[in-house]
């Protein structure tokens, strides 16, 4: 500015903090984050008051979870226990936290593992100190490690035995305690003291977790296993109602890609996916019976050694039935299905059959849970007539299943269903005086009209109906080929029948099943004639 070269005037213009570029980024690029996270926060929230809502025991076992280690910590901050045990105290938090399960045969059965463990570890250690004390002070240290080797290999390979299976805990439990308990009275001194004082502090973290878990809202294997075989029944009854209703009233006009139909898990079906929870159920089941058979009489299972076995017994048999059920959804997802109106000739007595199967299902249901014995004989015999009328319409029907038979034979003279008198009508009064010529243009006729059908249900075999008319050289060549096709697809009924015939016949066995349960645990005697 004065004219000299190389001098220069800088003017600093200060901002305030709230109005520089830094800050306003800065506090755009929070506000976005923080929009961002509040959603899936909000989402995380909801999922967790759902995962509650669905089962209150398991806030309920996540509490008492939380009292029992509160417990046992206090004979570490309250001064007076802690000057009695010392730092073994610990040993009394580690057994409760892993003990301490969500039903109390569970937990039962997890404390005998640790107690027999933790007594059969504490008596090996002893004697294998005193052996080792004995022999020298340059032996002992190999001593105690050729022990540990020893202990470590044949408590890993006898967990593996099967009968020795329910056990594995225990065996884990003497491989650690056992390592833990020599190793640190060997440094420490006075290991025998140490032991004593171990086995001790876990015997307090037992009774901690086994008093809190029986007394304070004590969950029960048995009622668990009881609820669940209940739910069980319901879910396979509601699945086989869903599948036959949407079978019956599919008439092809909504057929989703069947990839994008199992990639969704069949959303549209929620009966379904109970159903197979049914069939994935066994190692819960089996699990909750094994639970079961530890706990004391409770409740309404008063009797000694109840017969938990029998639940998984019946489950096993409600499985085999739900297996027909997942059958006939597999027919109704089939890429080959039956004309709707073929369907519809059988819809009364399939739904007489499901109905009546789907009702008997969730009797016995009513039975297990209220643990009443009705001897369902009234219910059995409408589920067997019912199926029963089902064979017998297929039977009368069955030519409309074999379309080349109508060539050579005429349907019987009564009609086979007043719903189809103007979709499937054979006029037979001038059969004497046309002879083969009406045959052929009743043929022909009745193909017109299977193509327009197929057509507007687009159902297999439309592609191959559709071939079919472009390709006009055909001629009468493409008519056997044509009604092969339609024949399968009639077919694909006859297999739907023939799989709910099977379920029903099943039920027979589930019936027994439930019979041999009610005996057992002497349910209360009631008979429904």
């Amino acid at each position: 500015m004065n004219g000299k070269k190389g001098s220069s005037i800088r003017i600093d213009i200060c901002l305030p903090p709230s109005t520089t570029p830094q800050s306003e980024t800065m506090k755009k690029s929070t506000n976005n984050h923080n929009g961002k996270a509040a959603i899936p926060m909000r989402k995380l929230m909801m999922e967790v008051l759902e995962f509650a809502r669905e089962d209150t025991n398991r806030v309920t076992f996540s509490l008492k979870v939380g009292l029992a280690c509160l417990l046992v910590s206090l004979l570490i901050l309250i001064q007076k226990p802690y000057q009695v045990f010392g730092t073994n105290i610990i040993w009394s938090i580690l057994t409760v936290a892993i003990m301490f399960e969500y039903t109390v045969g569970a937990t039962f059965n997890r404390g005998f593992n640790r107690a027999l463990g933790s007594l059969l570890a504490g008596i090996f250690a002893i004697v294998v100190i005193q052996v080792a004390m004995s022999s020298g002070h340059i032996a002992e240290p190999y001593v105690i490690g050729l022990s540990i080797f020893l202990i470590g290999s044949v408590a890993s390979f006898m967990k593996l035995w099967p009968s020795l299976v329910p056990y594995e805990y225990g065996f884990r439990v003497i491989l650690f305690t056992y390592c833990l308990i020599i190793v640190s009275g060997y440094r420490m001194g006075n290991p025998v003291r140490t032991a004593m004082d171990r086995l001790y502090s876990i015997a307090i973290g037992a009774i901690v977790a086994v008093l809190v878990n029986v007394l304070i809202f004590p969950i029960w294997a048995g009622e668990q296993l009881h609820k669940e075989l209940v739910s069980h029944f319901n879910a396979v009854a509601d699945s086989l109602e869903e599948c036959v209703r949407k079978y019956l009233s599919d008439d092809g006009s909504n057929h989703p890609e069947f990839s994008s139909t199992v990639m969704d898990d069949f959303q549209d079906e929620p009966a379904y996916r109970k159903c197979r929870a049914t069939l994935n159920s066994s190692a819960k089941l089996d699990s909750l019976a094994s639970s079961a058979k530890w706990e004391p009489p409770h409740g309404r299972f008063m009797q000694m050694f109840y017969p938990w076995g029998e639940y998984v017994k019946v489950g096993a048999v409600l499985r085999h039935c739900a297996y027909e059920v997942m059958a006939l959804h597999g027919c109704l997802h089939s890429e080959i299905q039956a004309a709707y109106n073929l369907r519809c000739t059988f819809r009364t007595e399939i739904l007489d059959a499901t109905d009546q199967a789907a009702e008997l299902l969730r009797r016995l249901a009513k039975d297990i849970n209220n643990m009443k014995h009705n001897v369902q004989t009234s219910l059995l015999k409408h589920v067997h007539g019912s199926s029963e009328r089902l064979q017998r319409s297929v039977d009368v029907h069955s030519y409309l299943f074999t379309l080349g038979g109508h060539q050579d034979a005429s349907p019987p003279s009564k009609p086979p269903s007043a719903r189809l008198s103007n979709t499937f009508s054979f006029n037979n009064n001038n059969s004497n005086n046309d002879g083969e010529e009406t045959t052929a243009v009743q043929t022909e006729s009745y193909h017109e009209m299977m193509r327009r059908q197929q057509r507007r249900l687009h159902s297999w075999p439309s592609r191959e109906v559709d071939g079919f008319e472009e390709d006009a050289a055909a001629g009468a060549d493409s008519f056997p080929r044509m009604r092969a096709l339609e024949s399968t697809a009639a077919l694909s009924l006859v297999t739907f029948t023939s799989l709910l015939i099977e379920f029903v016949a099943r039920l027979d066995h589930l019936v027994e099943a439930v019979a041999e349960l009610a005996k057992l645990a002497n349910f209360r005697q009631d008979v429904a004639c």
